[in-house]
């Protein structure tokens, strides 16, 4: 089942907004190819975080 902005894994619910959008980014790729739905929600949280410390938000 694909996540979007609004409908996600609970899990995801006290990640902030911008890492949120981006785990579910990665998780919805992860189903497309083929992994399993907790499989897929634990690394694309894994790695939306790991993306977050290496992309600073932009402060203008």
């Amino acid at each position: 089942m694909p996540w979007s902005k609004n409908d996600y894994p609970p899990s995801m619910k006290n990640l902030a907004p911008r890492i949120r959008s981006k785990a579910v980014e990665i998780a919805n790729a992860l189903l497309e190819e083929g992994y399993e739905e907790g499989r897929a929600i634990a690394i694309g949280t894994a790695k939306a975080e790991e993306w977050d410390k290496h992309h600073p938000k932009e402060d203008k």
